[in-house]
């Protein structure tokens, strides 16, 4: 296997649904990403072998995002492109792909990553209704067509919610935040301490933007022609944010007993993330300087109501497959889908009865110190199709600026699968 070099990697800001990137369809938040790195690098537009992209809710007019994202950006016609589906872990996995056909001698050149509009995932017609168009369109007189629109009824009008059917596993019949609240019961979570994660996430990622930490990674996006139309940091994260605010929200998936609430689990969010892979011939060739090498990646699936705990099961695989430890891991990425998910996974990380229960090695207590420094996706977001990729660019670059070596960066998936991916930093 050939050595994979991450080359650039950047994303777009990221925005909670309904907000200042609601009108910026898919494509659009993944094809200028592709041009930014394009015009930092001598790499010629029909060089790429092929662009991958990772996406869940495929927009009917967009049906191969990966495709228009690569002639969007300005890439050669030649240049393939597809898209990619593992729920949460898609611009993981596209990311994935492209390090297999690096790899193997396949491809020198790939653009991979993800990009999700959760805004503008739609609200379908309930069978009703669209047994109500079927036979409208089939009625051949006026008296057939007026004894079809006599049979409608106001209920016909209620809509299928794209995002909630999404979101909900139809193998355990739960939605995620179900899953997260079996999590919490589970390993006793208290509502205080999942809100004192999610608060400290949001203290973290402030401090971060404050601090310009997040800046290298971000590529500003043009949302309109006005001049407040530059859209150059993330909405999610809450400098206001305080356990007293936290604990006045109720429950959300589970109204009566639950403790999981909007503000300790990711909000919906737009966004998109994208690398330059490249293998070693490319970069001597058009003399690049890669940030980091991709040192390996594993997914691993378990059963869907506790789909939280993939990460675990996917980093005790990447870590066996490369001989290494979570000690020698300078920083760790897991995705905040839910603060009492994350909590659970650091349990089973550290103890040996649950380890043993699900049949990965004893990891080791986790350093709070290395774990999401610059907030999760509590306060950053969770874009689906973005949230693998997203986690790697962010990872890398602050790897890159505390000169560090090895990053992990890990993700629940829902149906039940976990996925992480090892980098190491080039820059130290």
């Amino acid at each position: 296997m050939k050595p994979v070099y991450l080359v650039k990697g950047n994303r777009s800001p990221q925005a909670k649904s309904g907000t200042i990137l609601k009108d910026v369809a898919a494509p659009y938040l993944g094809h200028y990403l592709i041009r930014d790195i394009m015009d930092q690098t001598s790499i010629p537009n029909d060089q790429v072998d092929e662009v991958i992209i990772g996406n869940t809710g495929n927009p009917a007019k967009y049906p191969n995002v990966g495709r228009v994202i690569a002639l969007e950006a300005g890439l050669d016609k030649k240049t393939s492109g597809y898209t990619v589906h593992r729920n949460c872990a898609s611009g993981m996995e596209a990311v994935s792909q492209a390090f297999v056909k690096i790899a193997s001698g396949r491809s020198d050149i790939i653009f991979a990553g993800g990009v999700e509009n959760m805004s503008q995932m739609p609200l379908l017609y309930n069978e009703d209704m669209t047994d109500f168009f079927i036979d409208l369109m089939k009625a051949k007189s006026s008296t057939d067509k007026m004894k079809v629109l006599s049979s409608f009824r106001l209920p016909h009008l209620s809509p299928v919610i794209s995002i909630e059917q999404g979101l909900t596993d139809p193998f355990c019949g739960l939605n995620m935040g179900q899953t997260a609240e079996k999590l919490a019961r589970e390993f006793k979570f208290s509502r205080t301490q999942q809100d004192e994660f999610a608060n400290n996430s949001h203290h973290k990622a402030v401090r971060a933007q404050q601090e310009g930490k997040l800046k290298d990674e971000i590529v500003s996006i043009i949302t309109g022609k006005k001049l407040d139309s530059l859209i150059s940091e993330d909405n999610g994260p809450r400098a206001d944010s305080s356990l007293e605010k936290l604990a006045k929200l109720k429950p959300y998936f589970e109204k009566k007993t639950g403790t999981v609430t909007v503000g300790n689990a990711c909000p919906i969010t737009d966004g998109g993330s994208m690398w330059l892979l490249c293998s070693e011939e490319a970069v001597k060739k058009y003399n690049l300087e890669p940030m980091a090498r991709m040192v390996d990646f594993h997914f691993h699936g378990l059963e869907p109501e506790r789909m939280g705990l993939g990460p675990v099961l996917a980093m005790d695989g990447v870590l066996k497959r490369t001989g290494m430890s979570l000690d020698q891991m300078d920083l760790v990425e897991i995705n905040e889908a839910f603060a009492a998910q994350v909590l659970s996974c650091l349990e089973v990380m550290k103890n040996k009865k649950l380890s043993d229960r699900w049949n990965v090695d004893l990891l080791g207590e986790l350093d709070q110190s290395k774990l999401n420094v610059n907030g999760g996706a509590i306060a950053l977001g969770h874009p689906v199709g973005s949230t693998g990729s997203r986690l790697m660019v962010t990872l890398a670059h602050e790897l890159g600026r505390r000169k560090a070596k090895y990053g992990l960066a890990s993700l629940c998936i829902g149906g039940g699968q976990g996925g992480a991916v090892i980098i190491e930093n080039l820059n130290q």
